[in-house]
């Protein structure tokens, strides 16, 4: 199996156990959120070795986090500690329906402070792979500055890049700094994973064939655009195709979908899958990811995973 690198910012997570808003919500169910986390958990569960990479507050949710990591068998040796700032943290609404609240206390937190010397001593070898989204370099300049050295080092080390625009509005100075920023970053990676939404609002285009062709112009490979639940469509190097949604018996929480469809994706390609068949995992992953409380509790296994699209495609 594969080897792989990412870097985020997991953060405690409480989840209302009841419907209704998170000002009015009493009790909550507690997990560990993040968009690499998701990514790690999906990976690890499908047997690949995956390093997380993140800076944490010495306070009683970091150490919870890193043994979290530990338990879900990711590698944390670039996992460290800075007694100065706390562990970012969420609340998340209870929804039936769309997409729920979520109120973050993350500004200045302990990953916010990573910067080029979080990764000085970063041993590359054995890496075939590096994950990377737009979240870490919308949470400082430090931070920014970090993402685009590893980028920089994964292209001369011949390291697969995938990068996840995963847009945080809330996190930028200004919506023109965020678009410049996350499409100079995706056009450095080798496949791109926007929401049909994020590749709208980043590119000007409305058509995925023109979204797609605005990042391979870029150099960008393969570009898979997220569709929902219609599922996705794909272009890479002259294939382009839509691949359907699976159906999903109740949504329960649709944080952490694009998170699982990226594992799917991702894991495919690592494992030599035919392209159509590595987009066919994502969608399965997506489903299942929303049909769970937690941003990753629906991840799947590989059992469960061929369970899952063998019994979907069967009623089809």
């Amino acid at each position: 199996m594969s080897r792989i690198m990412t870097v985020g910012e997991p953060m405690a997570l409480f989840v209302a156990n009841q419907e209704g808003s998170l000002e009015n919500v009493e009790r909550f169910d507690r997990f560990v959120a993040g968009a690499e986390v998701n990514f790690s958990i999906g990976m690890s569960r499908l047997g690949h070795e995956v390093t997380y990479i993140t800076q944490l507050g010495m306070d009683p949710f970091g150490k919870n986090i890193e043994t979290f990591l530990r338990q879900n068998a990711i590698d944390t040796t670039y996992v460290t500690y800075n007694a100065n700032y706390l562990t970012g943290m969420q609340w998340k609404e209870k929804v039936v329906s769309g997409d729920p609240e979520v109120f973050s206390a993350r500004k200045n937190s302990a990953a916010s402070h990573m910067d080029v010397e979080t990764i000085a001593h970063l041993n590359w070898d054995g890496f075939d792979h590096i994950h990377l989204t737009g979240i870490p370099p919308a949470l400082s300049a430090g931070c920014r500055e970090m993402v685009y050295e590893l980028m920089k080092v994964a292209r001369e080390r011949g390291v697969q890049i995938s990068y996840d625009p995963n847009l945080r509005p809330g996190l930028w100075a200004d919506k023109q700094e965020m678009v410049q920023i996350i499409n100079d970053l995706a056009c450095r990676a080798d496949i791109v994973l926007p929401g049909i939404e994020e590749g709208k609002l980043l590119t000007g285009k409305e058509d995925v064939h023109e979204i797609a062709a605005y990042y391979h112009a870029a150099g960008v490979k393969t570009v898979v655009i997220k569709l929902g639940a219609a599922g996705a469509f794909t272009s890479s190097q002259g294939e382009q195709f839509y691949t359907e949604g699976f159906p999903v018996k109740k949504v329960v929480d649709t944080v952490g979908a694009g998170d699982g469809f990226a594992v799917g994706v991702v894991s495919g390609i690592l494992e030599g899958l035919p392209l159509k068949e590595a987009v066919k995992r994502g969608t399965a992953i997506g489903a299942l990811a929303v049909m769970s409380p937690g941003d990753n509790d629906g991840l799947p296994n590989r059992a469960n995973l061929e369970v899952f699209i063998e019994e979907s495609l069967e009623k089809r």
